[in-house]
């Protein structure tokens, strides 16, 4: 058999492919690399390593720049990937190569939320550098690798990345709370997906007090409010009951009987999970967060549980 020969045919159907059918392009992009990956793979079996080098030089000749040893590299590699991934193709040949870079066990996430938001391939990359897959409870890591249906709490980090880009210092939840609104597109994506932003300090009256949920939320996705309560030192038994009082006003004034439960978040400086293990309210989840000190999330690369 002439690999060269064959995978020379993939490279020029794929250009005339691209040509006569524009919405085909990306498919046609994904399908090319994979066939050109397999024949790359077997030739490597006849012939050895080397040929790479050989199939680099003679392609580029014919057809230009794009097919540099370590492109041709990747398409075998990418060959490899797809035999134990399915083929997604709302994503480009960028995001594949990005994705190479990860393990197995993270890519289903990461193909879940570049669906889910859209994301471009500088997001996604963005997204890994932040070690979202990491930041995940245990549990959802499990129903990823099972295929289960998630819940709305699967999905929020822990712990929340919170930018700090002036460097403000934290002494209270109102400078905590305002750090997030500086930011709340970022916010909202270390919660997860389809929460959107009502309003802060949101005014309820209990009796003849009034009250102020720090975050009112909504998320769209699982149709229920969210009610984020903001800590700046260790969780308290007495935070489980001022959220759950929270939570249980808004089910009874603002949600109606098409819309599920409200759940609430605690993000709090240390999480207490004693305390967390007698909370019969299994709706309430208590989140740590941690402040970054410069002007994006992708350059904290480390941090503790």
């Amino acid at each position: 058999m002439n690999y060269y020969d064959e995978i020379k045919n993939e490279i020029i159907n794929n250009e005339i492919t691209k040509r006569v059918k524009d919405y085909s392009k990306n498919r046609s992009d994904l399908n090319t690399y994979y066939n050109v990956g397999k024949l790359l793979f077997e030739a490597g079996k006849h012939y050895g390593e080397g040929i790479i080098k050989e199939y680099s030089k003679k392609l580029t000749e014919e057809f230009g720049k794009g097919y540099t040893e370590s492109n041709l590299r990747y398409f075998r590699q990418y060959y490899h990937f797809l035999n134990r991934h399915t083929l997604c193709d709302k994503l480009t040949w960028s995001h594949y190569r990005t994705l190479l870079a990860v393990t197995d066990e993270m890519v289903d996430y990461y193909v879940k939320i570049c669906i889910d938001n859209n994301l471009s391939v500088r997001e996604l990359r963005t997204r890994i550098k932040n070690k979202e897959y990491e930041r995940l409870d245990e549990n959802t890591k499990l129903k990823l690798a099972n295929k289960e249906e998630s819940k709305v709490e699967d999905f929020i980090k822990n712990p929340i990345m919170i930018n700090n880009k002036n460097n403000y210092e934290i002494i209270s939840e109102k400078a905590l709370q305002m750090l997030i609104l500086e930011d709340i597109p970022s916010f909202l994506d270390e919660l997860g997906v389809g929460f959107t932003f009502i309003r802060n300090e949101y005014r309820i009256k209990i009796g003849d007090t009034y009250n102020y949920i720090d975050l009112l939320l909504y998320n769209i996705e699982f149709n229920c409010y969210v009610v984020v309560e903001l800590k700046i030192t260790s969780l308290k038994k007495e935070d489980i009951g001022q959220i759950e009082i929270y939570m249980n006003y808004i089910d009874n004034h603002l949600k109606n009987i098409n819309q599920d439960k409200t759940i609430g978040i605690i993000i709090c400086k240390k999480n207490n999970k004693f305390i967390m293990e007698y909370c019969s309210d299994k709706r309430i989840l208590a989140k740590e967060y941690k402040i970054v000190k410069n002007s994006t999330l992708s350059n904290e690369l480390t941090y503790s549980h």
